[in-house]
């Protein structure tokens, strides 16, 4: 068995690396090649969870879970918010492969997750990015961002004007693009072509009203059903589409909201973003089209980077032999 830990997971599952992994994962999940039960949630005190996510990638390929608890406040003391394990089994003797560190892989593919979509859904000529979260998923996805689209401006939201300028401050060495605070998030989705949504909030901040004709939306930071990101109206005016479309039905709050006060019906969720990769759902229409991707994360993608990280260190002799 192969220990491959976070400073490994940093330094080789780069976006180059992952958004096409997790591009091929979207697709095979989609196509039924993959097999995914609904992760499981515990709540426990202080606003802590615990989850427990199992999947095989199909046929002979591997399998494994990922055991991950999440602590929203973490960020601001220096820690990931997310901290766990992905275990992953070897297919042909059904032996524990690999051991990977869970809160790297997590903020990597999710952000790459959110990267296909906006590469599939996005305008062709969208620059104008606008980030609602200053933590750990908003660093990940403006690295992200950038390498499907050519960003002329970012804008960034946070409940803390404080934090939300040390994050443009950063991001703008780190990068080398214009980043900017913005004072509410109405300014800063203002004619956005896309927002990534990552923030913590409990209740809508994000607007149908102030989201712009032609815009594409990644609501990321919500991934159970309670706390939403964005209102009735934006989901609503949208074509809707998830991750996986049985993990949104059950824990996609935005949509079930939207559900619930009788905005829109059952097929208002027009499919996965996997079928739309392939090509047997379409996705923008025109370039008005106000287009959502819902991402609850699963966990064929932190399977198929940690299958991809096992086998690199497996053959270039690198990552922490234990035995088990």
């Amino acid at each position: 068995m192969i220990v491959i830990g976070r400073e490994d997971v940093r330094r080789r599952l780069t976006y180059e690396v992952c958004i096409p992994l997790v591009r091929e994962a979207m697709i095979a999940l989609s196509a039924g090649v993959t097999r995914q039960l609904p992760r499981t949630i515990i709540d426990l005190d202080h606003g802590h969870m615990f989850g427990v996510m199992p999947g095989a990638l199909g046929g002979d390929a591997a399998f494994g879970a990922k055991l991950i608890s999440v602590y929203p406040e973490n960020f601001a003391k220096g820690l990931q918010s997310h901290q766990g394990l992905v275990a992953i089994f070897d297919p042909a003797t059904g032996a524990l492969a690999a051991v990977v560190h869970a809160g790297e892989v997590t903020a990597i593919r999710t952000a790459a997750a959110s990267a296909v979509a906006t590469d599939a859904l996005a305008r062709p000529d969208a620059a104008v990015l606008a980030i609602l979260g200053y933590g750990e998923q908003a660093h990940a996805h403006l690295a992200a961002m950038a390498r499907v689209r050519p960003l002329s401006e970012v804008r960034v939201w946070g409940r803390s004007p404080d934090r939300a300028a040390a994050f443009a401050e950063a991001a703008e060495r780190e990068h080398g693009l214009t980043v900017r605070p913005a004072p509410d998030v109405e300014t800063a989705v203002a004619g956005a072509d896309i927002i990534c949504a990552v923030s913590a909030a409990a209740e809508p901040i994000l607007l149908g009203r102030h989201v712009a004709e032609g815009c594409h939306v990644n609501l990321v930071g919500s991934s159970r059903a309670g706390p939403a990101e964005a209102d009735d109206d934006l989901v609503a005016r949208s074509r809707f589409f998830a991750d996986h479309a049985q993990g949104v039905r059950l824990q996609g709050a935005e949509f079930l909201n939207a559900l619930a006060g009788g905005r829109i019906g059952e097929s208002h969720l027009l499919g996965e973003i996997g079928q739309v990769l392939s090509g047997a759902l379409p996705g923008r229409l025109t370039a008005a089209d106000v287009t959502v991707y819902k991402s609850l994360g699963t966990i064929v993608q932190d399977l198929a980077a940690a299958w991809a990280l096992y086998e690199a260190a497996r053959d270039e002799g690198w990552g922490v032999e234990a035995g088990f």
